[in-house]
Parts: C-alpha cells; structure tokens; sequence
C-alpha cells in the first residue's frame, strides 16, 4: 500500500465519520487535483485520483439513498 492509499484511507474515514454531506466536495477536489497531474503527464497518480473521486461520488450517492436526500423530498 503506497502512501497517497494510506492517506486517502484516511481523509475518506474522517469524511465518512464526520462529514457525509463532504463526500462528494471531497470528490470534486480529487478531480480538480488531476487535471494538473495528467497535463505534468504524472499518470499514476491522477488516475488513482480519479479512482479516489469515484469512491467519494459512489459513497455520496449511497448516502443520499439511504438518507431519503435523492428522492425529491
């Protein structure tokens, strides 16, 4: 396990702890932290930036589901 694993581990269990309406903001930031890593041509670390904004999007629409925020009400 690399260190950008270990920390977003980290940064994902705090978010999910303590702040679930964060989850897809802290998503947005990983993507926005990509976009410079793929035009420098730093390729491993963008794309896992980009796996790590997936999980942040695919955890933030469970939270809605569940929560009853996605349904319109």
């Amino acid at each position: 396990m690399k260190v950008q694993d270990f920390l977003f581990l980290l940064v994902f269990g705090a978010v999910w702890i303590f702040r679930k309406r964060y989850l897809a903001a802290a998503g947005l930031v990983c993507l926005i932290l990509a976009i410079p890593l793929f035009s420098f041509r730093i390729f491993f670390t963008a794309e896992r930036l980009t796996w790590y904004a997936a999980a942040f999007f695919v955890s933030a629409a469970a939270v809605m589901l569940r929560t009853g925020r996605g349904r319109g009400h």
